[in-house]
């Protein structure tokens, strides 16, 4: 297989669409588009579906781009740290991270990773908003499904999930209906949840008893009895385990990714690369189990 034609192919994946991955790769689209179907012709398969104004991946192409894109961020990674490995990390290392994993695990990494490199000085800031990596001086951020940009690549190093939760007191109901619901604060109505259980699945209508600006204030909530809310599953796994909270099932819908992305039109630092490697070695498998047992 063309590696290189294998990571053009990824490009347009990420971004959506041959004009965005040329914009963003500053590459010429024809490029992009031949070597696109060199490799399709290549692999016999249909990679993309191509309409007039839209263009989405096969099912085909859904599987070769989620089981290569790390592998190849990984080999650029590997790469990045060789052409680094000269010069020890040293100096400042800006992180943007959500305010959650700011709050339950971004204090444990930093004291970690500060042991490994006592010569970076770590300067990390929790918010939830959009960041300008480039405007803002950061060399990294942490972002959870974070959508396509056109000037960020990276990697997904945790996955999560969510799950319905309630204290042992609240009684999950036998069939689809309302439920007392504590909720992020949202707009407009609630939608359904759909719950994966082991009888069958459940479709709960929320109603929303209060409404709360962090995940940390509903599992609160949630253990004093409040009601029933939506969780990771990292966050309520020692509680349910303890019997402090029952879980009802899993949410349907897609994992919580979380990802570290750095700007990928400047060269990776050592420092950034020391950092990815660190959260790579921090969470291997980069699950939910991983994820609550670092938290402990």
């Amino acid at each position: 297989m063309d590696l290189m034609a294998l990571a053009d192919f990824n490009l347009v994946a990420r971004h959506g669409g041959f004009g965005r991955a040329a914009r963003a790769a500053s590459r010429p689209k024809a490029t992009l588009s031949r070597r696109v179907a060199d490799l399709e012709a290549s692999l016999g398969i249909r990679l993309f579906e191509r309409g007039t104004r839209t263009l989405r991946l096969t099912e085909e192409g859904r599987t070769l781009h989620e089981r290569t894109a790390a592998l190849l961020a990984e080999v650029d990674e590997t790469a990045a740290a060789i052409a680094s490995g000269r010069s020890h990390p040293r100096g400042s290392l800006r992180i943007s991270a959500p305010v959650l994993f700011s709050q339950t695990t971004m204090g444990k990494l930093a004291a970690d990773f500060a042991a490994l490199y006592p010569d970076v000085r770590l300067d990390v800031t929790a918010e939830d908003r959009a960041v300008d990596m480039v405007e803002e001086g950061y060399d990294l951020i942490i972002r959870v499904n974070p959508p396509a940009e056109v000037d960020l690549i990276g990697r997904c190093f945790l996955r999560d999930r969510l799950v319905a939760a309630a204290a042992p007191g609240v009684v999950r109901p036998d069939r689809d209906g309302p439920v007392r619901a504590i909720m992020m604060r949202i707009l407009g109505p609630a939608a359904p949840w759909r719950i994966e259980t082991d009888e069958a699945p459940l479709t709960l209508l929320p109603e929303p008893i209060m409404q709360l600006s962090s995940l940390a204030m509903v599992r609160d909530a949630v253990r004093a009895g409040a009601g029933v809310g939506l969780l990771p599953l990292s966050m309520v796994m020692r509680e349910v385990a303890q019997g402090r909270l029952v879980c009802w099932g899993n949410a349907e819908g897609r994992e919580v990714e979380l990802w570290a992305l750095y700007a990928s039109r400047r060269l990776l630092n050592s420092k950034v690369s020391a950092f990815l490697a660190f959260l790579a070695q921090a969470f291997p498998k980069g699950t939910s189990e991983e994820l609550a047992a670092y938290m402990e």
